[in-house]
């Protein structure tokens, strides 16, 4: 492996105790805030690394929200837990591990402190919630 080449082991291994299924939905769920944010780009990713489209930590946070109920619907909460996503702090140590290794970019003004208690994981995934967000996608 060259330098250049992320080290996903050492990556999955400093970050936490997250599976990569929960570093690939972090990537995908970036490409779907950015969609969200800033709309439909042939290449979301050189969007991203050039900074036309930079998602703060805040914003992403709200995107994975909304990709998790998109993605599983009422298991959301139960599909994060099983990677051991609780909170959103978590979100942030997957990303910078995932900046450390090459694999997403961040600004000056980008820190882990960005993803700090964004929101509360019992209120954002309720079933309230949930049922709300899914009313509002088959509307």
């Amino acid at each position: 492996m060259s330098q250049t080449e992320p080290n996903l082991k050492q990556m999955l291994t400093r970050a936490g105790p997250y599976p990569l299924a929960a570093y690939n939905f972090v990537r995908e769920g970036l490409g779907y805030t950015v969609e969200q944010s800033h709309g439909n780009h042939d290449d979301e990713m050189s969007a991203l690394q050039s900074g036309d489209h930079h998602i703060n930590g805040q914003q992403l946070c709200l995107g994975l929200r909304d990709y998790a109920i998109e993605q599983y619907g009422m298991l959301a909460p139960a599909v994060l837990s099983h990677w051991n996503i609780h909170r959103t702090d978590d979100f942030g140590r997957i990303v910078f591990a995932m900046i450390d290794a090459g694999l997403m970019s961040k600004t000056d003004e980008d820190t882990v402190d960005d993803f700090r208690a964004v929101y509360n994981f019992q209120e954002a995934f309720s079933r309230e919630q949930l049922l709300a967000h899914l009313a509002c996608r088959v509307m």
